[in-house]
C-alpha cells in the first residue's frame, strides 16, 4: 500500500527521494558509438540483428510502407491524432521568435536573428513503449520553427517494420524522413551521420538508459533536448477532492514505469486515507498491475502537512515534472509554483490531458531539473545569431572606450585594431 508520512516527523531524504534507477551502461555504450562512427550503415545492420533480431536489407521507411501503416490504423484513431497534433501546433505557434534590430544613435545598428536548425533527429521508442504522441510533441514544435528537414529513428520489429501508428504519426507531423533504427546505435548514427541517414544538428526524443547515455556521450558534437528520468507526478489536493480521481492521477504515472514516482501532498488526512484505499482497489484493475505496483510500492508517498501554502512549499522543492492542483481557485495558487514541469490547474484536468491531446508539451524536465530546465519548444530547434554595424563616425565616438576597455584587460592588438581606424596610428 502507498506509505502515508506526516511532514516535520519524517526523514526529509525519504519525503523527496527519487530512484533513477541508474545502471552504468557508458561503456557499452561508448563501443556502440565508435563502432557506428567507425562502420557507418554496416554497424548499424548488425545491431539491429543482435539487439532488435530484425534482418533489415535498406534502413529507411519508404513512403510507400508509411501509407501501408495509416491504412492498417482505425480511422478513428487517424482522426484523434489529427486533432491532437492541430492542438499541439495551435500551442506551439504562439511560442515563434522573431528576432530584433536596435538603432542605438544615427551610424549603429545591432539585433539579433532568429534561424532555424537545418536538420534535427527524433529519436521514437519502439516495442511495448510505442508512442505516437511522442512523435507529435517532438515534431511539431521543430516545424513550426521552420527546420528544413526533421528526421526520425525507432526501432524495428522482428518483422522489420515501425508499428503503424508510430508510422502514421509520422506522416501527420511532418516528419521528412524515418529510419528503423533504435538504442544508442541510432544516437551514433545522427550524431555521427552513416550512408543512409545524415548527421543532425540536434537529437530529441525519450529511450531507455542506453538511449539517454548516448545522448550525454554525443552532446557537444550535437544539440541534445536533456537527459531525462522516470516519469514523476506530484498532486496537491485539498479535502474537498474525489479520492478516486486521486488515486487515477497517481496510477496514471505509476503505470509508465517500476521507477516512475507519484506523490500526493494534502492537508486532509481523511483525503490520504481514502486515496491509499483508493490506489489499492484501482491497482486490481489494470492491465500494467505489476508495473504500477512496483512504482507505488517503491516511488508512490502520500504526504501530510498542515496547510496548503506548506504543501506548495514542498512541490517547489521537489521540482516535478508534472504538478497537479486538485484546489478550489487553481490560478490563485499558480503564482506560487516557481519550479515544474507543466502545471494542471483544477480538478478536471488530469495529467493525461497533457500526454495526448490539449497542445502543451508533455516532453517535460524531470528528477528536479525543473529547477532551471524547461518543457520542449519551438526554442529548442532554432539558434540566435547576433549582428552589428558602426559607420566611420560611429567608431570615432566609441574608439576612445573601446581602446581604454582593451588595454585594461592587456589585449594591445584588441585596442589598435580600433585606433587604426579612429586615431590613424601606424
Amino acid at each position: 500500500m502507498i506509505p502515508i508520512y506526516e511532514y516535520g516527523k519524517t526523514p526529509e531524504a525519504r519525503l523527496f527521494a527519487r530512484m533513477d534507477g541508474a545502471v552504468d551502461v557508458s561503456a557499452a555504450v561508448a563501443e556502440i558509438l565508435a563502432r557506428v562512427e567507425k562502420e557507418g550503415d554496416k554497424a548499424l545492420l548488425d545491431y539491429s540483428r543482435q539487439f532488435d533480431h530484425a534482418e533489415l536489407t535498406s534502413l529507411e521507411v519508404t513512403r510507400a510502407e508509411i501509407e501501408a501503416a495509416k491504412a492498417q490504423v482505425e480511422p478513428e484513431f487517424l482522426r484523434t491524432l489529427e486533432e491532437a497534433a492541430e492542438h499541439i501546433r495551435e500551442f506551439h505557434e504562439k511560442q515563434k521568435r522573431t528576432g530584433f534590430a536596435l538603432t542605438r544613435t544615427p551610424g549603429m545598428v545591432m539585433g539579433q536573428r532568429v534561424i532555424p536548425m537545418d536538420r534535427v533527429g527524433v529519436y521514437v521508442p519502439g516495442g511495448t513503449a510505442a508512442y505516437p504522441s511522442t512523435v507529435l510533441m517532438d515534431t511539431i514544435p521543430a516545424k513550426i520553427a521552420g527546420c528544413p528537414e526533421i528526421l526520425m529513428v525507432s526501432p524495428p520489429t522482428r518483422g522489420g517494420t515501425i508499428a503503424p501508428a508510430i508510422l502514421s504519426a509520422a506522416a501527420i507531423a511532418g516528419v521528412d524522413r524515418v529510419f528503423k533504427v533504435g538504442g544508442a546505435q541510432a544516437v551514433a548514427a545522427l550524431a555521427y551521420g552513416t550512408e543512409s541517414i545524415p548527421k543532425a544538428d540536434k537529437i530529441v526524443g525519450p529511450g531507455n538508459a542506453y538511449v539517454a547515455e548516448a545522448k550525454r556521450q554525443v552532446y557537444g558534437r550535437v544539440a541534445i533536448d536533456m537527459i531525462a528520468g522516470p516519469s514523476e507526478v506530484l498532486v496537491v489536493a485539498d479535502g474537498k477532492s474525489e479520492a478516486k480521481y486521486v488515486a487515477a492521477d497517481l496510477l496514471a504515472q505509476a503505470e509508465h514505469d517500476k521507477l516512475a514516482t507519484a506523490i500526493l501532498i494534502t492537508d486532509s488526512p481523511a483525503l490520504a486515507r481514502a486515496v491509499a484505499r483508493e490506489v489499492e482497489r484501482q491497482l486490481a484493475l489494470l492491465p500494467r498491475q505489476e508495473i504500477a505496483r512496483a512504482s507505488i510500492d517503491g516511488c508512490g508517498r502520500i504526504i501530510l502537512v498542515k496547510d496548503i501554502p506548506e504543501a506548495m512549499e514542498l512541490a517547489n522543492r521537489f521540482a516535478p515534472e508534472h504538478l497537479e492542483l486538485c484546489l478550489d481557485e487553481p490560478f490563485a495558487w499558480l503564482d506560487r509554483v516557481k519550479h515544474a514541469g507543466s502545471v494542471f490547474l483544477g480538478r478536471s484536468c488530469p495529467e493525461a490531458l497533457g500526454d495526448y491531446f490539449a497542445g502543451p508539451n508533455h516532453t517535460l524536465p524531470t528528477m528536479g531539473t525543473a529547477r532551471f530546465s524547461s518543457p520542449l519548444s519551438v526554442d529548442d530547434f532554432v539558434k540566435k545569431t547576433q549582428f552589428l554595424y558602426y559607420t566611420e563616425e560611429a567608431l570615432r565616438g566609441a574608439g576612445e572606450s573601446v581602446a581604454r576597455f582593451a588595454r585594461k584587460e592587456g589585449l594591445e592588438a584588441h585596442a589598435r585594431s580600433v585606433t587604426l581606424r579612429t586615431e590613424g596610428e601606424e
